[in-house]
C-alpha cells in the first residue's frame, strides 16, 4: 500500500502590529495552507476523480496552481524560469489535461517545489523594497503593476481554487472546514464553516 502524502498546512498568524506586506503574505500563506489541506493526503483515484458537471479534478487543480506559482515567480518576481517540469507545455489547459498522467507524488512535489521557489523569489524581491515597488512583469504596452497588485492577483487565484478544492474534497471523503487544524487542535474536530 502506498503511503499517503501530507502537505504542510501550518498557518503562522501575523504579529498584532504586522506591516501591510506581512498581512498580505499571511493571507497568501493561509490560502496555500487551506489548499494543501484540501488536496493533501489523497491517493491517485481520489486526485483524479471527476466531479461532474465540472471537468476539473483535484489533480488538475494542483497542477494548475503549481503553474500559476511558476508563472508568477518567473514573470513577476524575477525568480527562476518555469523549469523542466513545464517542458511539455502546449498551451491553454495543458496542465489540466496532463495532470491525469501524474502520480500523487509527482503532483505534490511539483506544487510544493513551485510554492517554495515563489516564496524565495518573493522574499528576495521584498528585501529590496515594499509592495509599492514595480513587479518584474512586462505588461507589453501598459503600465507595470506594483507588487501589491500581483500578490492580490495570486491570492485571488489561489482562493478561487480553494473553493473548488473544498467542494471536491467534501464529495471525496467528507472533509469540511475553513482552516486546517493547527498543532494542539483535534484533527477530527476540524472547524466547520457556519
Amino acid at each position: 500500500m502506498t503511503e499517503r502524502i501530507t502537505l504542510d498546512t501550518t498557518i503562522h498568524e501575523p504579529a498584532p502590529d504586522a506591516s501591510e506586506a506581512d498581512v498580505v503574505l499571511f493571507a497568501l500563506e493561509r490560502t496555500r495552507a487551506q489548499f494543501a489541506w484540501k488536496v493533501g493526503g489523497l491517493d491517485a483515484a481520489a486526485l483524479h476523480a471527476p466531479h461532474p458537471p465540472s471537468a476539473m479534478t483535484l489533480a488538475g487543480l494542483v497542477k494548475h496552481l503549481a503553474l500559476v506559482e511558476a508563472q508568477q515567480t518567473a514573470e513577476s518576481f524575477g525568480g527562476p524560469g518555469h523549469g523542466h517540469e513545464w517542458r511539455g507545455y502546449d498551451g491553454p489547459d495543458w496542465e489540466w489535461r496532463s495532470a491525469a498522467d501524474d502520480t500523487p507524488e509527482e503532483l505534490y512535489a511539483l506544487w510544493t517545489g513551485c510554492v517554495a521557489r515563489s516564496r524565495a523569489a518573493l522574499a528576495e524581491l521584498l528585501a529590496t523594497g515594499g509592495l509599492d515597488q514595480p513587479s518584474r512583469r512586462d505588461p507589453g504596452d501598459g503600465p507595470v503593476p506594483n507588487l501589491r497588485r500581483v500578490l492580490a492577483d495570486l491570492h485571488d487565484e489561489d482562493a478561487r481554487h480553494v473553493g473548488h478544492a473544498d467542494l471536491f474534497r467534501e464529495a471525496t471523503d467528507g472533509l469540511v472546514g475553513e482552516d486546517p487544524p493547527q498543532r494542539g487542535q483535534d484533527p477530527v474536530a476540524a472547524p466547520v464553516d457556519a
